[in-house]
């Protein structure tokens, strides 16, 4: 019997679920840690499990899908490669906008003359011997380059160009900004193609993982990955394109929440170890952000489904916020939970907790960790004190007061975090869950004693934290019910018929906060969402009842909600999509800007029609490479014209082209 298998592979746990060949019910589901960084350890004993649950021989998958949050977490949380962009065409001004600058961080980058006009015209030669001078001067450690050029979307020479020289001179991998989008806005598709470049060697990292174990299972079906509008595409899309799997495992939550739990309208939440997913579903259908998405502060080029992601999970870092009554936030970054950590290091952990808990007065950094995530020798492009950090963690993980001995070395080790290299164990709700009893898959006692070493806390006001761990646990689990509210009255807000000003000062106002109280005075206030939440993730049965009370909304948990995500990646289709532009930049002129270059014709509608046959085939080419049988295709035309002396005059018009269909099976 032929089966289809979709895995989901997110900052904590890696889910696999078996549907029938029909996509009509779910045969078997398992759940695995997600194991850094060797990622394959965790997709294969996902993998295995849920083949052994459901009786099924490895030969009988025909087909493999994969959905991953790991390149949202990674933007969300600034890691990811260093990276070098080479800038052709643009001025100052134009770098330092839309985050640009911050994308960077700091990383170089090679400025050339070049580009092109809207026309497609070249407006200056591009002078490769100094582009080949820049690359050879370039810092060892790069993960991959990214090359952007002015108006490269109306003519992608000079990208094409510097991309072979690049590619040819420094080995790494190159991402072109015209290749992952066709809209105008230079500096936004520079930002695309560097946070695209940055996430190479992630995504080639799990993809490696996967194939490798469906290879050693003889699994001989194709792998998918799930793109961030809730398309598949053929893993050898993804190696080139990573940046396309932003809002992959939102976007298969959306698709797997629609297909679990039948509600034409509703809030869809998917909470994780790292971050809360939130989309409105209208018709069971999410809507595509037509802005690009975005995640944390960047606003990309890429398509995905309008969702809006807060750095809010089951492993967000648990901070005091300075002030006098010890208020808690949770996040943006995602820690180790000190209970996991003791499952695998539980001597180290419980030493060093048991030590704390000794002293009358917790330290700062007491009850935090450092694991190294590198694998063999120190990793390369490590600066002096990066290096005298990397060296003490080169046999395992470290209490933070052992890896960190000065001040200075904090720096050090929070850019070994920021590239991947090194993570911190904390206490997180996931801790203070297990000291509720709401969790026991990890070392309770370890998360007992965590808790109870953060609850010795002074706040501002010189008074504890905590009475105890009990109560601290009470008040994590409440500060995050409460910014999960916040987030889906935001979400609701912003996604409202009515046009709301500012969603986010809107959901905190004190008047919204009463009304969620449902304060009773002289004024009474009431504030409620009008629809239901599907609430999905697997520690969505523990927390989201508590929301659902504040929000005064009913919640759906609907069955298979803990694997969400691998069943909306099964359900996916190949879908591609080109788009073109027809210009008239002078009267009596008319160009094309056709995939291979800029060509002239003599009349609008002649023009169209060579850009329709050549998108028609690109989008074909590139849905089957993408994995796709048989494809369907679809145009979307906006022609403009304007009156012009009593005639109709073409001004410009924007022809895209869709090619869908279901990913070829193994049999096929």
């Amino acid at each position: 019997m032929p089966v289809l298998l979709g895995v989901d592979t997110g900052g904590t746990y890696t889910d696999a679920v078996l549907l029938d060949e029909g996509e009509t019910r779910v045969l078997a589901k398992a759940k695995a840690l997600t194991t850094r960084p060797d990622l394959s350890i965790g997709v294969g004993a996902a993998i295995d499990a849920v083949l052994a649950r459901a009786g099924i021989a490895p030969s009988e998958v025909a087909m493999v899908a994969l959905s991953t949050t790991l390149a949202t977490n990674a933007l969300v949380e600034g890691q990811g490669g260093r990276v070098a962009l080479v800038a052709i065409g643009f001025d100052e001004a134009d770098l330092g906008r839309d985050g640009l600058p911050e994308a960077l961080r700091g990383d170089p980058v090679i400025r050339l003359p070049g580009g092109h006009d809207h026309a497609g015209a070249e407006v200056a030669p591009l002078d490769l011997p100094a582009l080949e001078a820049g690359l050879r001067t370039l810092p060892v450690g790069l993960t991959g380059l990214a090359v952007a050029a002015r108006f490269a979307t109306r003519n992608p020479s000079h990208e094409a160009a510097a991309r072979d020289l690049a590619r040819r001179v420094t080995g790494l991998p190159v991402t072109c900004s015209h290749e992952l989008s066709s809209a105008l806005g230079g500096p936004r598709r520079a930002l695309t193609a560097v946070l695209n470049a940055r996430l190479i060697g992630l995504i080639d990292r799990l993809v490696a993982a996967c194939e490798g174990h469906l290879r050693a299972r003889g699994i001989p079906a194709p792998l998918m990955v799930v793109r961030g509008d809730g398309a598949l595409m053929a893993a050898a899309v993804a190696h080139e394109k990573p940046i396309e799997t932003i809002l992959s495992g939102p976007a298969a939550s959306v698709a797997g929440a629609a297909w679990l739990a039948r509600e034409p309208l509703a809030l869809v939440s998917d909470i994780g170890g790292t971050t809360t997913d939130v989309c409105v579903l209208t018709d069971g259908r999410p809507r595509i952000d037509p802005e690009g998405a975005r995640v944390g502060p960047w606003r990309t080029m890429v398509e995905a489904v309008a969702m809006r992601t807060w750095g809010l999970g089951g492993d967000s870092e648990v901070h005091l916020l300075p002030g006098l009554d010890g208020e808690l936030h949770l996040g943006p970054r995602r820690v180790v939970p000190v209970s996991l950590l003791a499952r695998d290091h539980g001597e180290l952990v419980h030493r060093a907790l048991d030590d704390a808990l000794s002293r009358e007065r917790a330290e700062e950094e007491a009850g935090r960790f450092v694991l190294p995530l590198w694998q063999g020798g120190p990793p390369p492009g490590l600066d002096a004190r990066e290096s005298v950090v990397a060296a003490r963690l080169a046999h395992g993980p470290l209490p933070f007061a052992k890896a960190v001995l000065a001040r200075t070395e904090g720096a050090a080790l929070n850019r070994l975090v920021g590239r991947g290299l090194a993570m911190i164990s904390a206490a997180t709700p996931t801790d203070a869950a297990h000291v509720a009893g709401l969790q026991s898959d990890f070392d309770r006692d370890a998360a007992e004693k965590a808790l109870a070493v953060l609850a010795r806390r002074r706040t501002g006001g010189g008074d504890r934290l905590a009475p105890d761990a009990a109560a601290l646990a009470r008040a994590i689990l409440d500060r995050l019910a409460h910014q999960t509210a916040l987030a889906l009255l935001e979400a609701a807000f912003a996604e409202d018929s009515r046009s709301w000003p500012d969603p986010e000062a809107l959901a905190r106002h004190p008047l919204a906060q009463a009304g969620l109280d449902g304060h009773e005075g002289l004024v009474r206030a009431r504030l409620s969402l009008g629809v239901p939440v599907v609430a999905l993730g697997a520690s969505a049965r523990t927390h989201y009842p508590a929301v659902g009370a504040r929000l005064s909304a009913r919640v759906v948990l609907p069955e298979h909600a803990e694997v969400a995500n691998a069943v909306g990646a099964v359900v996916g289709r190949v879908a591609l999509s080109v788009e073109g532009t027809v210009t008239s930049p002078a009267p009596g002129t008319v160009v094309a800007h056709l995939p291979d270059g800029p060509r002239r014709f003599a009349d609008p509608d002649a023009a169209l029609a060579a850009l329709a046959e050549a998108l028609e085939a690109e989008a074909t080419a590139r849905a089957r490479a993408a994995g796709a049988g048989e494809v369907e295709l679809r145009h979307a035309l906006d022609r403009r014209e304007a009156e012009a002396e009593g005639q109709r005059v073409f001004v410009e018009a924007r022809l895209r082209v869709t090619a869908q269909g279901r990913a070829r099976l193994a049999r096929e």
